[in-house]
């Protein structure tokens, strides 16, 4: 037990674990039922989707615990695939491509290198000052000026989105927090575990008693009730986890209220630029799951305000 609470994040994997082998068997005994065609490809999905997490979480584990540099490229890495995927819904132009080469392999990587670097005064101007500024420029002197300012802003919004705001993930392994020195995986694991459990039981929650579409022209499965019971549940889990966090059991709530409110405000707001583009899907990169921008997308908005909320409260001076 001690060495749990001393290396929280081990104990939150094996937790996972747990859960994924749960999973794992449920999904194995539903598939050897005699199902009609309709509930045959509901458990197909479901059984692609867990596939999938097994796929992820290890990826994810290996990489934090290999370290700070391991993870920082990792999310980089995702950063990266999830903004070809933005950019790929978004038409651009022969004038666009310039600007799309310095977004891509020097602004993208260097942003992660400046996380790594723990200059949280360079990444966190870096993208929304200077590569806003930057881009605007680079397309001028490309000289095309059909649909310029629509072009421009799709590119900075992607980048913004893609790279600035999921660079605050791997950010929290910055942070000094007094007492909790050494500790801050698990910090970045209870943020993703928060996140996607609540991704999760929304989705449960909405197909077992799921009446009233919150916005139904948008993402007609997003319900009342599945977003009510899945932001409940999610915030009572964060809540039982908070001995693994820097934070005692009523901000370890707030904090995980925080997590999946904007979780979800993300999951609507890139369903309704998927919508537009007339997609169902960024991609299909993960089975069962889509893109990569799918599976992160309520993570761009719940890092950068779990991040900004930790650092003014819990760091020292």
């Amino acid at each position: 037990m001690n060495y749990f609470l001393e290396h929280p994040a081990y104990a939150m994997g094996c937790g996972v674990l747990a859960l994924l082998i749960i999973a794992s068997f449920i999904g194995w005994m539903m598939d050897r039922k005699s199902l009609d065609e309709r509930a045959r490809a509901t458990v197909d999905n479901m059984n692609a989707r867990i596939r999938a997490w097994w796929v992820m979480c290890m990826v994810f584990g290996i990489a934090l615990n290999a370290g700070m540099t391991v993870t920082v490229v990792l999310f980089g890495l995702v950063s990266f695939r999830a903004l070809r995927e933005f950019i790929t819904l978004t038409p651009t132009r022969l004038g666009d491509h310039r600007a799309l080469f310095w977004v891509f392999f020097i602004i993208t990587p260097l942003q992660y290198v400046l996380v790594g670097m723990r200059q949280y005064g360079l990444f966190t101007i870096m993208i929304p000052v200077y590569a806003f500024l930057f881009i605007p420029i680079r397309n001028a002197i490309a000289g095309d000026c059909e649909r310029f300012l629509e072009r421009t802003a799709k590119i900075q919004w992607g980048l913004m989105v893609c790279v600035y705001c999921v660079s605050y993930a791997p950010a929290l392994l910055t942070l000094k927090i007094p007492g909790y020195e050494g500790r801050n995986a698990a910090l970045l694991f209870f943020l993703v575990l928060v996140t996607q459990i609540s991704d999760v039981l929304q989705y449960v929650w909405g197909k077992t008693c799921g009446r009233h579409p919150i916005a139904p022209h948008i993402s007609p499965n997003k319900t009342v009730e599945g977003f009510v019971g899945g932001v409940l549940s999610a915030t009572l889990v964060g809540t039982a986890l908070w001995w693994a966090t820097p934070f005692n059991p009523w901000q370890a709530a707030g904090m995980s209220l925080a997590i999946t409110l904007m979780g979800f405000a993300g999951g609507l707001t890139m369903s309704a630029i998927k919508r537009d583009r007339g997609v169902k899907d960024y991609g299909a990169l993960i089975e069962g799951h889509g893109g990569m921008l799918d599976r992160i997308d309520s993570i761009c908005f719940a890092a950068p305000v779990f991040f900004h909320l930790t650092r003014f409260y819990f760091t020292g001076p």
